[in-house]
């Protein structure tokens, strides 16, 4: 009991003396200690995080590489010797075991290829093969576990997204600019002009060409590719920029290191109009000695399905087309003077 009432009044004296002493300060007109126990007793209001997309261009710009591509130049109408000029460009790493996506443009007629990794390490590169149509091209260095951009195998844009371009415009260095996804393309290889490919607003500039598109996650959604340029300079035109989509890009990769080039299956033919009531396109006109003109496809007929796969537009059954490996058969069928029929094509290699 005596220590029970001895802790007792140990307590009692404790408390007195926090409440005598809290007392004292808010009397005592000391401006350190108002503002010592505001802090107590006052919670601070805490400045929201700013907006930083940070964390993703660190994900992503370990696999980004500035690209310096030479190439020897001689002009013996003016009797001098040989010059060397050197391009940029930026690439992307997409494999630890050193393949990199860039732009044909960037590499092209070139006599040799350095790749510059953001640790400072310099390699020569190897081109592994391209595709003119996406103006897509495949390096490979030699060396091991390598930064690789993230990657999303179903990585799919749309307009509205905000993107970030990275490269080495100018050969500042690498630098981000960003922008939005202003207009989506598609991703099959019947690919042939701009309305294929994602066009954003973020800056694109010599030596940018090649590099990463990423999102704000820092996931790769295309390939830098160029700016839209038209024949009539007269127009200022301003954030029209384009990019190769992520899963087009990851295609012709594949594609280029499995055959050192891409293979497009053919058809032959010209399409006029997609029929939306029964889902099939018109036939415009047949080349002659196509495999369609071989199946007995006619001018006016209207193909509705390709193999398993019913149309849903022009481009869709372009698509199936192009990504049909050479000589495989497709049953196709059609409409003709209404009636049903059905034919089999065997598909052909397209020659680029």
């Amino acid at each position: 009991m005596k220590i029970k009432s001895a802790l007792k009044y140990i307590l009692n004296a404790i408390s007195y003396g926090i409440l005598f002493a809290i007392a004292f300060l808010l009397l005592v007109p000391n401006s350190n200690t108002n503002s010592f126990l505001q802090s107590l007793f006052v919670q601070k209001k805490q400045s929201p995080a700013p907006l930083s997309f940070a964390k993703a261009v660190s994900l992503a710009s370990p696999a980004v590489v500035n690209i310096y591509s030479e190439e020897i130049e001689s002009n013996p109408r003016y009797g001098r010797g040989a010059r060397k000029s050197t391009r940029l460009g930026s690439g992307v790493v997409m494999d630890s075991n050193g393949y990199i996506l860039t732009n044909l443009h960037v590499i092209q007629n070139a006599d040799l290829v350095q790749v510059l990794l953001q640790s400072g390490q310099l390699f020569p590169a190897e081109l592994i093969g391209f595709d003119q149509v996406t103006d897509l091209a495949v390096l490979k260095v030699n060396a091991t576990n390598l930064p690789v951009i993230p990657q999303v195998p179903d990585q799919e844009s749309l307009a509205g997204d905000i993107v970030l371009a990275i490269g080495n415009p100018l050969n500042l260095g690498q630098t981000v600019t960003q922008g939005i996804i202003s207009a989506t393309g598609r991703n099959g290889l019947s690919n042939t002009n701009y309305l294929d490919f994602l066009q954003m607003d973020a800056a694109i500039n010599e030596g940018n060409s090649g590099g990463a598109l990423i999102n704000s996650n820092g996931v790769l959604v295309g390939i830098n590719s160029r700016k839209f340029t038209q024949s009539t300079p007269q127009l200022n035109i301003q954030g029209i920029f384009f990019a190769v989509p992520y899963q087009l890009a990851n295609k012709i990769m594949r594609e280029i290191i499995e055959n050192g080039r891409v293979v497009r299956g053919w058809l032959g033919i010209s399409a006029e109009r997609y029929l939306t009531d029964v889902k099939g396109f018109i036939v415009q006109a047949v080349s002659p000695n196509s495999p369609a003109f071989s199946a007995g496809i006619q001018v006016g007929d209207v193909i509705y399905q390709i193999g398993d796969a019913p149309i849903q537009s022009i481009t869709h059954a372009l698509d199936i087309v192009a990504e049909t490996k050479p000589n495989t058969p497709l049953v196709f069928k059609l409409y003709r003077r209404d009636k049903s029929l059905e034919t089999t094509v065997v598909i052909k290699a397209l020659n680029n």
